[in-house]
C-alpha cells in the first residue's frame, strides 16, 4: 500500500490509501484512524484494516489539490544516520565510520510534500539532502540484524535540509540538523511489501531547480537498513510510527566547488525509485 496523511477541506486530518495516481481511499472515513502514527500503534490488525478498506473503495478522493501532511506528525523516535555513503564520508573529509553515526531529528524540523522548507535568517548555508526513510512497524530492542526488517513497515523520503555553519560549529551536529521547517517528509508511506527487501537497489536522486545534484543508490550505503534497526535498538526500545533517516550519498552543496546552498525561491526535488518524489520550495524566514 501507498499510505498517504492529508488535510481535509475543512482542516481536519486524515489519512488515505493511493489507488493510483489521482485518487485514494479515505482510510479515516472508513473507520480508521486520522494519523498513521495511530495507525502503526495498531499493528497488523491496523494494516489489514486498511487493506480491506483499500480493497471496498468507499470514499474516494482526488489527490488534485491535495494539502498532505508530513507521512508521520509525532514519532516517539527520529534517528538520522550520518555519512552512510562511502563518497559522502570522503567528500565531506571523514574516513568511512566503523559504526552507525547517529543523531535525532526533531518533528518540529520537517514539513510536508509541497510545502515550503524554511531558510532561517540567521544563515543563508541551507543545504540540501537526499535520504530514505525506514519507518518502523513493530517495536523491539535489542533487535537481531537477521529479524530486523521484520520490524520495517515501510519507506519514504526525506530532504534533509541541513544549516551547515550552525552543524558545524561544533563536534554536535544536533542543532543545524533541527531548524524549524528546515527539511522535508512524504509524499508518502510505501509499505515494505511494495518494494525490494530492505529498499535496496533503488536509486535516489536530488535535484535542485531541475540540475540533478545527487544520483546514487541505496545499494550504495554503507550500513544497510536491517543494521541500522538493530544498531539503533540497542539503545532504545524502536515503537511503532518512529523513524530511521537512513543518510546521505554525494553531491551535496557543502563539498561542491563552488558550494550550492538553496535559497529562497529554489525548487528541492528528492526521488527514490518505487517511493516518491518529494517536491519543497524554498523560502526564507520572515
Amino acid at each position: 500500500m501507498r499510505l498517504i496523511a492529508f488535510q481535509t477541506k475543512d482542516g481536519q486530518p486524515a489519512i488515505g490509501a493511493r489507488i493510483d495516481a489521482d485518487n485514494l481511499v479515505d482510510l479515516t472515513a472508513a473507520g480508521l484512524p486520522d494519523s498513521l502514527d495511530e495507525l502503526l500503534r495498531m499493528g497488523e490488525a491496523g494494516m489489514q484494516a486498511a487493506r480491506d478498506a483499500l480493497k471496498r473503495r468507499g470514499v474516494v478522493k482526488s489527490t488534485t489539490g491535495l494539502r498532505y501532511l508530513p507521512p508521520l506528525h509525532q514519532p516517539s523516535k527520529a534517528l538520522a544516520i550520518g555519512l552512510n555513503y562511502v563518497d559522502h564520508a570522503a567528500e565531506s573529509s571523514f574516513a568511512p565510520p566503523k559504526d552507525p553515526v547517529i543523531f535525532s531529528r526533531y518533528s518540529s524540523s520537517w514539513v510536508a510534500h509541497e510545502q515550503p522548507i524554511v531558510r532561517p535568517r540567521v544563515s543563508k548555508q541551507f543545504d540540501y539532502e537526499a535520504e530514505l526513510v525506514a519507518v518502523i512497524g513493530k517495536a523491539g530492542r535489542y533487535i537481531p540484524k537477521a529479524s530486523a526488517l521484520d520490524h520495517v513497515a515501510g519507506y519514504s523520503v526525506f530532504n534533509e535540509g541541513s544549516i551547515r555553519d550552525y552543524q558545524l560549529r561544533t563536534n554536535q551536529w544536533t542543532i543545524g540538523k533541527n531548524f524549524d521547517a528546515s527539511g522535508g517528509f512524504g509524499p508518502e508511506l510505501v509499505t515494505a511489501d511494495e518494494l525490494p527487501r530492505g529498499a535496496k537497489g533503488l536509486r535516489i536522486c536530488c535535484r535542485l531547480n531541475g540540475e540533478t545534484m545527487q544520483d546514487a543508490n541505496t545499494e550504495d550505503m554503507i550500513f544497510d537498513v536491517a543494521t541500522l534497526v538493530a544498531a539503533c535498538s540497542e539503545a532504545v526500545e524502536l515503537q511503532p510510527g518512529d523513524i530511521i533517516i537512513t543518510g546521505t550519498p554525494s553531491g551535496v552543496g557543502l563539498a561542491r566547488k563552488p558550494q550550492v546552498w538553496m535559497e529562497p525561491g529554489d525548487v528541492c526535488e528528492i526521488e527514490i525509485e518505487g517511493i516518491g518524489l518529494l517536491r519543497n520550495t524554498v523560502i526564507d524566514q520572515t
